[in-house]
């Protein structure tokens, strides 16, 4: 079945994630590919950090005695193939290197800072600049936005609750565009905010419909959007929408969404990866080749 319009088609590869017998992945929030396109899948599972090739075979996994099984939220995998975790419920960000050796933690697991304030309490994102500093969205406990050198000193924090510029209700994800600019998903304002490396607002993107994660395609000026409510999107640089498919309404359909659109990365052929949350304990990891 296929999905999205003119150069933006895709056709889903059903039952893509080769699992080994008797895996159930729960919430799956978080997918990222490497240089070798490798494809990391973070779920809520016991086997939180999976790796397949691009063909969907299972290869291994990592973080054994480090990433706890029910705390995972966001992925980035850097040029690399550093791989940094975000956990939702330790209050943490994992950092492994390319053979999956952890090099870094920021944050103490276990520990939640004081809500409103400094890192980390819930959180949910990170990304990397041109510079190496690390940008890490702070949504659940905090409505923040952390900056850190490569070597995780704490640089910069802004943002506030609220609706107006600067303030977010929900700083659920961070990516960064080829010119540097911040991008954040502010879920529950249906808007994405854009900042620069220093925290200044830029401007906003609104109607957004409550976006969860984003990705920015390295060849082309269009920005993916995975939503909340069962909806994907693809957007030019200016905002101008192309297509979308899913909606409102949870479905079993293949290259459709049984729970929010959660997890998303795209490939070097230019193939989607998406991660699925929903009510109840299992989702779906789905690939979508480009036609």
């Amino acid at each position: 079945m296929a999905f999205g319009t003119d150069k933006y088609r895709y056709t889903v590869a059903e039952n893509w994630d080769k699992t080994p017998d008797g895996w159930e992945w729960g919430w799956i929030p978080a997918v990222a590919t490497d240089s070798q396109d490798r494809v990391f899948v973070y779920s809520r599972s016991e086997n939180p950090l999976a790796v397949f090739d691009r063909d969907g075979n299972f290869l291994e996994t990592w973080g054994s005695g480090v990433l706890p099984p029910k705390a995972a939220h966001g992925i980035y995998i850097d040029g690399e193939d550093n791989v940094y975790c975000i956990d939702n419920d330790n209050h943490c960000v994992f950092k492994f290197n390319r053979n999956g050796e952890l090099t870094m933690t920021l944050g103490t697991p276990g520990t939640a800072a004081p809500a409103d304030g400094d890192p980390f309490n819930s959180p949910t994102d990170l990304a990397i600049a041109s510079t190496g500093e690390l940008f890490i969205s702070d949504g659940y406990g905090n409505a923040r936005v952390h900056k850190y050198s490569p070597e995780g000193e704490l640089l910069l924090s802004w943002g506030e609750r609220g609706d107006g510029p600067g303030q977010f209700a929900l700083s659920h994800c961070v990516r960064i565009d080829r010119e540097d600019r911040v991008w954040i998903c502010d879920r529950s304002n249906d808007r994405l905010q854009i900042f620069d490396t220093n925290g200044n607002y830029l401007t906003e993107w609104t109607d957004v419909p409550q976006p969860n994660t984003i990705f920015f395609d390295p060849n082309d000026d269009v920005v993916y959007v995975a939503g909340l409510d069962h909806e994907f999107l693809i957007y030019t640089l200016d905002g101008e929408l192309i297509t979308r498919w899913g909606g409102a309404e949870s479905s079993e359909v293949p290259g459709e969404f049984l729970g929010g659109a959660h997890g998303l990365w795209m490939d070097s052929y230019g193939d989607l990866y998406m991660g699925e949350v929903m009510l109840g304990d299992n989702a779906r990891m789905q690939k979508f080749i480009r036609e």
